[in-house]
């Protein structure tokens, strides 16, 4: 089913939700924890005081130039979302973009950023070669992939979306 296009950003209603998709809810628990443990203030949201405090907590010193630099690694203030984003990465995640986006130029010769999507389905459950999709994976795919009204996924906007960006119209 096509989605509605909105006028200027497009907002996926699971945008989020690919991330806590790369956890077991046991993970996610412990990774909530760790958060409120860091989160010292109760906020909401890691800064650099809850990092000196943490570091404190556990009989570390810590300086400005090292605490600034792991704020820094997050593009956004760190909340639960981002600091979970953060730790997917670290633990190994998702390639970078332009290597997501070069394994699906493979199937689109013509670089335009789509291919249709019985073909991708075709090759995620069916190919002969490489790991296949189960059914549930791919649902979970489909539910924030932008398959247009002509039944083209298009996989730039996917894979913005897997590294956590909003996409444009």
């Amino acid at each position: 089913m096509p989605r509605k296009k909105t006028a200027g950003k497009r907002k996926y209603g699971r945008k989020s939700t690919n991330i806590f998709a790369m956890f077991d809810k046991g993970q996610i628990q412990e990774m909530k924890e760790a958060f409120y443990l860091i989160d010292q203030d109760r906020d909401g949201f890691i800064g650099n005081d809850d990092l000196k405090d943490m570091f404190a907590s556990l009989g570390k010193q810590s300086n400005d130039k090292l605490v600034d630099s792991m704020i820094k690694e997050s593009p956004q203030q760190m909340n639960f979302t981002a600091f979970l984003s953060l730790f997917a990465n670290k633990l190994g995640g998702t390639d970078p973009e332009d290597n997501i986006n070069r394994a699906f130029e493979f199937f689109d010769p013509n670089k335009t950023g789509k291919i249709k999507k019985a073909v991708l389905v075709e090759l995620l459950t069916k190919a002969p070669y490489g790991d296949k999709l189960s059914a549930e994976e791919l649902n979970a795919m489909m539910e924030i992939a932008n398959v247009d009204h002509k039944g083209f996924f298009h996989y730039r906007d996917f894979t913005a979306v897997l590294k956590g960006k909003e996409v444009e119209d």
